[in-house]
């Protein structure tokens, strides 16, 4: 699919099984950090979309004006992070990697790259900018 010239009908109706969308404060700022620690290639990018791909599935950021008729942003804090409970899990990213370039992309470590023996992976929790928890994660 060439993402940044895809009518959104077109990309809408290409989307498969589950989707991940989240609504960020600064869609730009969001995008340098997932693109700079998980290298996340982007697409589409302005003040209120982008389409990131990891590992080939598409993942959505709209800023809050683009939901402004959606009732979502009515449950969102007016400051602070967002996302609590949820992780975004990111297989086949490196979290030695990723943690590494945390810090300097404006993100935050929760948990420093750990050896997981009970389900065979090593992982790290990273909050972005925006307050959502990822976990990159490879087979140990």
């Amino acid at each position: 699919m060439e993402y940044e010239t895809v009518p959104a009908r077109d990309f809408g109706h290409a989307l498969r099984a589950t989707s991940v969308n989240l609504l960020c404060r600064d869609v730009p700022a969001e995008v340098a950090f997932l693109t700079t620690v998980f290298g996340m290639t982007a697409h589409r990018v302005s003040r209120d979309f982008a389409i990131l791909l990891h590992a080939d599935q598409p993942l959505q950021l709209h800023s809050d004006a683009a939901y402004a008729s959606h009732p979502l942003p009515s449950l969102l804090p007016e400051a602070g992070p967002r996302g609590a409970g949820v992780e975004i899990r990111l297989h086949e990213a490196d979290p030695d990697k990723a943690a590494a370039r945390t810090e300097e992309a404006g993100g935050v470590v929760l948990q420093p790259p750990t050896d997981k023996p009970g389900h065979g992976l090593r992982e790290a929790v990273i909050l972005s900018p925006s307050g959502y928890a990822f976990v990159p994660s490879r087979r140990i």
